[in-house]
């Protein structure tokens, strides 16, 4: 299995804004994840939603 690895490269990206409910526990491993690498919240969750739409399975991206 591929692994996640967090990017702290600071290119700035082009962002829409959106709320989103994420687990509490998700959420302090994310905070803690963060403080660590010192690349900001917002960054480590596009990487995750990046990373998890590559490595998407095709037939999971069938059901609709």
């Amino acid at each position: 299995m591929v692994k996640f690895k967090v990017d702290t490269n600071k290119n700035k990206e082009t962002t829409i804004n959106r709320t989103i409910r994420i687990r509490n526990e998700h959420f302090d491993k994310i905070m803690e994840l963060s403080e660590k690498s010192n690349v900001s919240f917002n960054k480590i969750i596009n990487q995750c939603i990046e990373f998890a739409l590559e490595n998407l399975e095709e037939e999971e991206n069938i059901h609709n």
